[in-house]
């Protein structure tokens, strides 16, 4: 299929090339009759015109960036919509990118999308060491805002949820429901977020007298969950952890799933808790308590830190944003009764 070009307007409206690129950037301009001419030869012609050449001619696009995790997670689908509803005000576009949890295809995207000239990019990362890819991009002039991670570094944004105190929730439910030997499930613990969730259910276990067991996860997907609720189930009863606090929903899923298959009751045999509050939680078989986080919040909330610092330029001041997380109680703890079993 051939591509109309910007002369061919020009020759079908009777018009100078520049004219058509006024009317096209700057319609004030130009005459309303001269305009109404050109835009009659866009239609009948079909152009389109090519705002990518445009944009990398002015030194920069009109798109910014997400790189998540794993977009499978409902937690990050909902982070997304937030960035967009932020983004859609200022006419922006979202490019969303998954790194599935791997630093080299977190590095591959990196380079993409300097390339490419984004304006920005909002980021989960996998690794953020000094000389990593992250670093490189942000000394080389690319705004950077970290999403549901801290920064230590004040070169760039954040925005984020204090997942220390999340897990002390947890762990505090978790102990005032009675139970002495409670597991962690997560990983890896590189992922900021994990380690921090472990340090807040082992601190409000400490001087409790409950013992934390670490399960630690190459992932956090439900079938990882699955894989330590086998682990989990597959010790002696003695032995077993009566409750569960997992770093994601999506691992509670897959312990849950597990559980349910070994014959184990929740939240009677052991109580699980998750992190995030994703819709999936709430519409489990047995709803599971979790702690919520403001999904939607981080990602508007995020872009609008990229788009004030793509605006403001050298004259930007860098915010770290922590929203406080919240303990939701449902029935995998033992917080609300059971869902009648139907017949």
């Amino acid at each position: 299929m051939s591509t109309t070009s910007i002369k061919e307007v020009a020759r079908r409206a009777g018009v100078s090339v520049g004219t058509v690129s006024n009317v096209l950037n700057r319609p004030d301009l130009v005459a309303p009759s001269t305009r109404a001419r050109v835009l009659s030869a866009i239609a009948e012609l079909g152009y389109v015109r090519n705002d990518s050449a445009r944009q990398l001619r002015a030194g920069r696009s009109n798109t910014i960036a997400v790189v998540v995790l794993d977009v499978a997670n409902p937690f990050f689908t909902d982070v997304v919509r937030g960035v967009e509803l932020a983004a859609d005000e200022l006419g922006v576009m979202v490019v969303v990118c998954n790194s599935g949890e791997d630093p080299a295809r977190e590095r591959r995207h990196l380079e993409q999308l300097e390339q490419q000239r984004v304006r920005g990019v909002l980021i989960t990362p996998v690794e953020d060491q000094p000389g990593s890819r992250l670093e490189q991009l942000i000394r080389r002039g690319t705004p950077v805002v970290l999403v549901d991670r801290g920064s230590s570094p004040h070169n760039r944004c954040s925005v984020a949820v204090d997942d220390v105190l999340g897990g002390r929730l947890a762990g505090a439910h978790l102990v005032e429901q009675g139970h002495r030997r409670v597991a962690f499930v997560g990983g890896p613990p590189s992922i900021q977020q994990v380690a921090d969730r472990h340090r807040g259910v082992a601190g409000a276990l400490a001087g409790t007298g409950a013992e934390l067991v670490v399960v630690a996860t190459p992932s956090l997907t439900v079938a990882s969950g699955r894989q330590a609720g086998a682990e989990i189930a597959d010790r002696p009863p003695g032995a077993r952890p009566t409750a569960v606090f997992c770093a994601n929903d999506l691992l509670a899923l897959g312990v849950l799933q597990e559980m349910t298959l070994r014959g184990l009751r929740v939240p009677e045999d052991i109580a699980i808790i998750g992190y995030d509050d994703i819709d999936f939680a709430a519409a489990a078989a047995v709803p599971l308590s979790s702690i919520r986080q403001p999904r939607e919040q981080l990602g508007r909330t995020a872009a609008q830190l990229l788009l004030e610092e793509v605006e403001e330029g050298d004259g930007h001041r860098h915010r770290q944003v922590v929203f406080q997380p919240e303990l939701v109680v449902r029935a995998s703890t033992g917080g609300l009764p059971r869902a009648p079993v139907p017949g």
